[in-house]
This record gives C-alpha cells, sequence and structure tokens, in this order.
C-alpha cells in the first residue's frame, strides 16, 4: 500500500506543479488582459491554441471563462498548498487533496460536455483534457485513503503515543 501511495503522490505532484505554472501563465490569458502577458507567453497562447485547435481558448464561452477564474482563485492556491503538503508530508494533505479533486473533476464534468455535446473538439485536444479528469479522480480517491502516516514519512520514528523509556 505505501508504494501505491507514493506513487501516486508523484503523480499528483506533477499534476499539481504543471496547475501552479500553467494556470497563471497560459490559462490567465483567457481572463485577463493581453497586456500583462509577455509577447512569448502570448505566442505560446496562440500556438497551442492552434496547434490543438483548442476553440474555448479563442472563443471564451462564458462557462470556461468562470471556469479559469475559479481555477486561478480557488484551485491554483490549492494547488501550491497541496505541492507544501506532499513535501512536508503535512496530515492535512488529504483534505485539500479532496477538496481540490472535488472541484477539478466537476470543472472537467462541464469542460468535456461541452467538447463531445459540441461536436467542436478534435479528437487530440479530447485527449489533452480527458487525463486531468482523472487526476481529479485520482485525487479524490488520495484524499479518501484513511489516515495514517503519509507517504513520505513511512519509515520515520513517530513518537506520538510512546511512553518514554527511563
Amino acid at each position: 500500500m505505501g508504494a501505491l501511495l507514493k506513487l501516486t503522490d508523484a503523480v499528483l505532484f506533477l499534476v499539481f506543479l504543471v496547475v501552479a505554472l500553467a494556470a497563471p501563465l497560459l490559462d490567465a490569458q483567457t481572463c485577463l488582459p493581453a497586456t500583462v502577458f509577455p509577447d512569448l507567453l502570448l505566442e505560446a497562447k496562440v500556438w497551442y491554441s492552434r496547434e490543438y485547435g483548442d476553440y474555448l481558448f479563442t472563443e471564451k464561452p462564458h462557462f470556461f471563462v468562470g471556469l479559469v477564474w475559479l481555477e486561478l482563485l480557488f484551485q491554483w492556491p490549492l494547488a501550491i498548498v497541496n505541492l507544501y503538503g506532499i513535501l512536508a508530508s503535512k496530515r492535512w494533505f488529504r483534505i485539500t487533496c479532496l477538496i481540490y479533486g472535488v472541484s477539478l473533476f466537476t470543472s472537467m464534468v462541464a469542460i468535456m460536455s461541452e467538447m463531445v455535446w459540441s461536436q467542436k473538439a478534435s479528437e487530440d485536444l479530447l485527449k489533452l483534457y480527458f487525463p486531468f479528469m482523472g487526476f481529479g479522480a485520482l485525487a479524490m480517491l488520495r484524499g479518501l485513503v484513511p489516515a495514517g502516516r503519509t507517504t513520505l514519512d513511512i519509515g520515520k520514528r513517530h513518537t506520538v503515543g510512546r511512553k518514554k523509556r527511563e
């Protein structure tokens, strides 16, 4: 069980790291003025939108802009907190991971529903977004793992509840 938790935490760490970087640099371009961003980032977003046909970034439907605001104001800070929680083996990581997972999964259901029902999304675009729904589910499951030692403190000696030898 410990190795599986370590693997799960490693995957989630990478996801949180991607979100911590991509949210303010790329996703924020959906709702903030272009003058805030350097040309290199603007060009990166244009390339991505063209390469994958991400019509949500170019058309900016209202629901998508709202979900990006949710990401910037709620999910992004949680991703940063979860990075710290994994690295420092904090007990509250389970709770913040569960909250993040529910929020991400819910957002992805709305986005994937729009993409599938509108039939505007290319297969490549669906393949790009679909794993994030899985990451949301993985974060929820990680948050539901019973309390106990976290993955990064396995093997460390804990003194809570032990009697002092004299």
